[in-house]
């Protein structure tokens, strides 16, 4: 599901959401990763900057990718040595939001 606020975007500024996918959709095959790593990764980097839209999206991206809830909660439990328990544990929370869906 699309939230509405990005919805809103492309109804508001339709050239630079174009613009905005188009720069995704260029990272994404500027490299070998698969549709999988890159949903992973991805999730990944949202868990470690600490945005909570974005590891929601990022977490339903790579269940459409064919991550498994396993995949996302191994993701989430890779952070803690790296940004910490209490952090890991709110994005712990986030992928247990879109395994639950």
């Amino acid at each position: 599901m699309i939230p509405k606020p990005y919805r809103q975007m492309h109804q508001d500024h339709p050239d630079l959401m174009r613009a905005y996918e188009a720069f995704g959709a260029a990272t994404r095959s500027a490299g070998p990763l698969s549709d999988r790593e890159v949903a992973l990764v991805k999730l990944a980097i949202s868990i470690g900057a600490g945005l909570e839209g974005a590891a929601h999206s990022h977490g339903r991206k790579a269940i459409e990718a064919g991550c498994t809830a396993a995949d996302l909660r191994h993701v989430a439990l890779l952070a803690a040595p790296t940004i910490g328990f209490p952090p890991m544990m709110r994005a712990r929370g986030w992928v247990e939001d879109v395994v639950a869906k």
